[in-house]
């Protein structure tokens, strides 16, 4: 029996699904986890993000706290992290992965707001807005199409690196190749591919749930600024 066989075999066993450690708990986990670390990235990056665009401040502080969150490589943090008082298990992998997830969001934050129109700001601040009510009323409005980009890519990016939970005992999906990587190639590369297979499904889902979000959430006339945040998206990843 070739991988390929023996992964579609591990796939279509219901016992793998159900059994405790299997393919149900570690999905449960993967996504825990990755809902975490994202949630994280939010509460972190968009404050930030949004207060520095609306006061027209902090760019460069931007570009180094994305360049510094770039720099550390998330395997990395997961083998410091443990060392540490945080311990093994899910904690460290949260830590890491929130650590990854706040560039695009960040980024995306402090570019959605700059990019609202310097005559639409005049234009409102003439109308007697206070600094709250432009951010509130027109700024972030303006600025979804950029957050809900950030957040998809964030959120697609996290996902597929869980994965790496499993160095640290952190369960995920990433535990059903680690798992059978200890039994070996010959034994269980059925499982390997199968892991692997089941980590680039659950991404390839979460693009296309939250493509879906992201168009429902911006209203049409601002999609073709939802087009560019889209590539803005891209190239921060890429970066």
């Amino acid at each position: 029996m070739n991988v390929v066989e023996s992964a579609w075999k591990y796939l279509n066993d219901p016992l793998n699904w159900t059994n405790p450690g299997g393919i149900l708990d570690r999905l449960g986990e993967h996504l825990v986890i990755s809902a975490s670390a994202v949630a994280i990235g939010l509460v972190i990056a968009w404050p930030l993000g949004v207060w520095l665009a609306h006061s027209g401040r902090g760019g460069g502080v931007i570009v180094l706290l994305s360049d510094l969150t770039l720099a550390i490589p998330t395997i990395a943090l997961l083998t410091i992290l443990p060392l540490s008082f945080i311990g093994f298990g899910k904690p460290p992998t949260i830590i890491a992965l929130a650590v990854f997830a706040i560039p695009p969001l960040l980024a995306n934050a402090y570019t959605g707001v700059r990019q609202v129109d310097p005559e639409t700001r005049d234009a409102a601040k003439g109308m007697g807005l206070s600094g709250f009510q432009l951010l509130r009323r027109v700024e972030l409005p303006l600025a979804v199409p950029y957050l809900a980009a950030g957040f998809r890519t964030a959120s697609v990016q996290v996902v597929a690196t869980t994965a790496l939970a499993s160095y640290v005992n952190g369960g995920g999906l990433g535990q059903i190749i680690a798992e059978g990587f200890g039994l070996g190639t010959a034994v269980a590369g059925g499982q390997i591919l199968a892991g692997g297979v089941l980590v680039a499904l659950l991404a390839l889902l979460a693009e296309g749930v939250l493509a879906l979000l992201e168009r429902l959430v911006t209203p049409a006339p601002l999609r073709p600024a939802r087009r560019r945040a889209d590539r803005d998206a891209v190239a921060t990843g890429a970066a």
